[in-house]
């Protein structure tokens, strides 16, 4: 089964191996660049549309190109405020090739007020732990949830666990799509 991803990042595309290798066999994950539509850094369901944006890109580039992909996967970071605080999550939406559509989450992670501040000025997340952890293109490593839990967990195995519930409707149809 051929799987694309509208992201070059190799943690997006290793994330989407892991968690779908679960449910499918001999998949291929492609990584294809496509535009979100939405900010650089999205707030609350702007990341959902985000997510659901990539992935429909990527439908279209396959029905265009003729590439042959089943599943169409976008991934989307945000930020959302809940509870009177502000938390960074990823977005996962999963399209097939009928327009069956699913989300999911990953787990969402409290942010200290000093990143907030800059998020809400649009500075992408990725670009301000790069500064506060003084070092380049964090966002393709461990993240900032790598900083956070003290290496306890990383940016891809954040993603995975959100991937794995975001194909629950494809296990379920039935239940889903009429």
């Amino acid at each position: 089964m051929k799987i694309l991803v509208g992201s070059k990042n190799p943690v997006k595309i290793s994330s989407v191996e892991d968690a779908l290798k679960n449910y499918f066999d001999n998949i291929e994950v492609i990584g294809i660049e496509v535009e979100s539509g939405v900010s650089v850094q999205p707030i609350n369901d702007e990341t959902y549309a985000g997510a659901q944006n990539r992935a429909l890109r990527l439908k279209e580039l396959n029905s265009l190109q003729n590439l042959g992909a089943e599943l169409f996967v976008g991934i989307e970071g945000g930020i959302t405020k809940q509870f009177d605080k502000w938390f960074a999550f990823g977005c996962m939406c999963v399209i097939d090739n009928y327009g069956r559509t699913g989300f999911g989450t990953s787990p969402h992670f409290e942010l200290p007020q000093k990143v907030v501040d800059k998020l809400l000025q649009g500075i992408e997340l990725g670009d301000v732990m790069d500064e506060i952890m003084n070092q380049q293109n964090t966002k393709q490593k461990h993240g900032a949830i790598g900083f956070f839990t003290n290496g306890v967990m990383n940016r891809k195995e954040l993603y995975v666990e959100g991937l794995k519930v975001a194909v629950i409707p494809f296990l379920h149809k039935e239940m889903f799509f009429k």
